[in-house]
């Protein structure tokens, strides 16, 4: 029997988005539980670990999904768990008046690329995985949302969007899936220490759509006026949350979003 309080050893849990950002903290908290991890991603992980996965994969496209969901339930005989943390982000906005269908105001590709990548595969993975938790009458599907969703952001509507649709999903199906003993959760990260998707170019079109220069935005990251506990977040402390409930410690956890962002609000 395992000594680990989360009891995720051996268990079977798909990353989607795991090699970079938050979803690789989340891939490297799950191996450290003994989980096996399948990370579900266009780049491959440069992690080296015997229980850990890689299969690449396009998640908005069905076909996709579904020859690599059946991959991993051949290959373990089950799915325990599966994160929907594939996500992009492409600041614009909805009118530019200095420069109109310029390239920092939406257009139907981003509206689209936006929706395809965290919507529409949030909506795959979980069908796909959905069907064989619901035979095997038990699993927990984790929806990463952001703090986004909950509140909006200037020159992020879409991505705001996305996450506010996550967050209707994750209810609703929450509301479908419980019969089969499924679980269906949400986290929803403030803002985070840097990863390496806070590009030069994310930066240069979020300053831009918020009327600031890259340097004012970059001090912006470091202020922690308008949150209480003081400092921006840890990969590791969303890694942590989303360990416990995928774990049977949440076993009665369903249909919420949880923010972690250390009690930041607009208020």
């Amino acid at each position: 029997m395992s000594t680990d309080w989360l009891a995720l050893e051996d268990r079977v849990i798909i990353v989607t988005g795991g090699s970079s950002g938050i979803g690789d903290a989340i891939v490297s908290e799950l191996l450290k539980h003994g989980a096996n991890v399948i990370d579900l991603d266009l780049n491959p992980s440069e992690r080296d670990d015997e229980q850990l996965t890689f299969i690449k994969c396009d998640v908005t496209s069905g076909t996709a999904v579904d020859e690599a969901v059946d991959r991993v339930a051949t290959k373990f005989g089950h799915i325990d768990g599966l994160v929907n943390n594939a996500g992009i982000n492409m600041p614009r906005l909805l009118v530019d008046s200095q420069t109109p269908r310029g390239q920092y105001e939406l257009n139907e590709a981003a509206f689209d690329k936006m929706f395809a990548v965290n919507v529409k595969s949030t909506f795959l993975l979980s069908q796909a995985v959905g069907r064989y938790m619901a035979k095997q009458q038990d699993g927990v599907i984790v929806n990463m949302s952001s703090e986004a969703g909950l509140e909006g952001s200037q020159g992020q509507s879409i991505y705001s969007g996305t996450k506010g649709a996550i967050n209707g999903l994750t209810r609703s199906w929450a509301k479908e899936l419980g019969e089969y003993n499924i679980r269906v959760v949400g986290v929803a990260p403030g803002i985070m220490e840097a990863t390496g998707l806070r590009t030069p170019a994310y930066e240069e079109a979020l300053a831009y759509s918020r009327h600031k220069t890259v340097a004012d935005l970059r001090a912006g990251y470091k202020s922690t006026t308008t949150t209480p506990l003081g400092r921006s977040g840890h990969l590791y402390e969303v890694a942590d949350l989303v360990s416990y409930f995928l774990s049977k410690r949440a076993s009665y956890i369903t249909g919420v979003t949880t923010n972690v962002a250390g009690g930041k609000s607009r208020g």
